[in-house]
């Protein structure tokens, strides 16, 4: 488990909510939330740059757009609830609350998202279908890639996983040096 103080910021005595110190440049000290943003960038970058790679297209909404391999949010909360597991201990009931929270997001992705994209889909045929004079015709499209398969949730997983692990790595490098 690493030291809670190696991971905060330099001009902190400790990292409980009671230091006397307050510094907003903390924030780049919290080794748990840089590593989900960087677990997010990744999946997003990554997800950017395997449409340019098939299609032969850039597509900017992919940056932030939801949807597709691997999973971002699985990829981000892997990585949030990881990265609290090393700093905390996996027996804190930190990582706890962050690994159900995970799970549940994990759920959702594959779930309940991905089946209202399912769904989405069949209304837009079906609107699509409409003739030209009937009310709905006109609606705008409902968005269709909503959730993500299993393997897209797992591999957005292990992402974050890895990115967590490669950070806390080097949070101990730079701690002992």
């Amino acid at each position: 488990m690493a030291d809670a103080s190696a991971i905060s910021a330099p001009d902190a005595s400790s990292s409980s909510a009671s230091s006397s110190t307050f510094s907003y440049f903390a924030v780049f000290y919290n080794y748990p939330l840089i590593s989900a943003v960087v677990s997010f960038a990744i999946a997003q970058t990554i997800k950017f740059l395997t449409t340019w790679y098939k299609e032969n297209r850039w597509d900017p909404k992919l940056l932030v757009g939801s949807g597709g391999m691997p999973s971002s949010h699985s990829s981000t909360v892997t990585a949030l609830a990881t990265a609290i597991g090393f700093c905390e201990g996996f027996d804190s009931s930190l990582f706890a609350t962050a690994a159900i929270l995970a799970c549940i997001v994990m759920y959702d992705a594959f779930g309940v998202r991905l089946h209202a994209g399912k769904q989405a889909e069949v209304l837009n045929q079906i609107v699509y279908e409409l003739p030209a004079e009937h009310p709905l015709a006109e609606t705008r499209p409902l968005r269709e890639l909503l959730g993500h398969t299993p393997p897209q949730v797992f591999a957005g997983g292990v992402l974050g996983f890895i990115i967590a692990t490669i950070g806390q790595i080097i949070v101990r490098t730079v701690s002992n040096v």
